[in-house]
């Protein structure tokens, strides 16, 4: 169960989604929470966020799909999953009691993006929508909505308007300006935003002289982005009023509170679960041990709360 520690208010409040803690799972790295059970007890962290669903199911890119990279790994899965029917059938039923779900979103086209948010409104165990909008390694959709914000904005108000249920938006950092894009999901009625998604690269094998993925492109996640991730959850967060989910590179306790000191409400741990399935408990149990330690009788007390050099 949570590991908190006596006297520390662990819980937050993720655009209307009450977590027991700041401690989720991210899309794409967590399964459907079921694969992870025998490895982690899910009510140990405030929730995960699962596999991003389609209309009908999908499967991805042929192999290779997936390397290691510098301090971190390379992906390019492209977005595997049951589809959002199956989900609600077969994988929703089979999580544990009071674990919180938030179920992830992608599609080609503005109009299916929303069909697949309508079928998720009002299903029992669905706490809330994130919109994949950024996804960097799929040839149609994905990262097109979440780098023009003329494409954002009416994909933020049309998923809204299809579903009630509080609605994050997971936006790119292979933008210009990342403001700009949480402005426009601010503005088109978005409860939260999850930043950040992979950032779009390339790695070559010298001796084939063909890209390690059969994609050519790829998604860059793991600690190697975790400085990105950091500068945009400072910047969004001192621009817009909406709560952020940080994500990048959380690695350990250390590297979420980091997160949470430029201003995340609450964050997400991603690649790591692959080489620990259980680091997210730890992240979890090690915040509120910073927290303790350093006297703030509350987990929130703690986002925002960078302090600036005096010089």
């Amino acid at each position: 169960m949570s590991g908190a520690k006596p006297g520390v208010d662990t819980a937050v409040d993720l655009g209307g989604i009450r977590l027991r803690n700041p401690v989720l799972t991210a899309s794409g790295t967590f399964g459907y929470g079921t694969e992870f059970a025998p490895f982690l007890d899910l009510r140990r962290i405030g929730g995960f966020v699962a596999k991003s669903l389609t209309l009908e199911p999908r499967v991805g890119n042929p192999p290779p799909r997936i390397a290691e990279a510098p301090s971190g790994m390379l992906n390019a899965i492209s977005l595997e999953n049951v589809g959002v029917d199956a989900f609600i059938r077969e994988k929703l039923p089979a999580i544990p009691d009071r674990v919180t779900v938030i179920a992830s979103v992608f599609e080609t086209e503005i109009e299916r993006y929303a069909e697949v948010c309508q079928r998720l409104a009002g299903v029992p165990g669905v706490a809330g929508i994130e919109v994949n909008a950024s996804c960097p390694h799929v040839k149609s959709g994905g990262i097109e909505f979440g780098q023009r914000a003329d494409l954002l904005g009416p994909l933020v108000r049309a998923t809204r308007r299809a579903s009630e249920v509080p609605l994050l938006v997971k936006l790119s950092p292979n933008v210009t300006d990342i403001v700009e894009m949480a402005r426009v999901c601010e503005g088109e009625g978005a409860d939260g935003i999850s930043l950040i998604n992979a950032v779009q690269a390339l790695e070559v094998d010298v001796e084939t002289r063909r890209p390690v993925l059969s994609n050519i492109l790829g998604g860059l996640s793991g600690p190697a982005i975790r400085p990105i991730a950091l500068r945009m959850v400072w910047q969004v967060a001192r621009a817009v009023a909406l709560p952020i989910c940080g994500i990048g590179g959380i690695a350990g306790p250390e590297d979420a509170i980091k997160f949470l000191l430029c201003g995340a409400t609450a964050v997400q741990v991603g690649t790591s679960n692959y080489l620990n399935p259980a680091i997210a408990g730890e992240v979890a149990d090690g915040i509120s041990s910073y927290a303790e330690r350093h006297g703030f009788a509350r987990v929130t007390d703690l986002v925002g709360a960078l302090e600036s050099w005096q010089i």
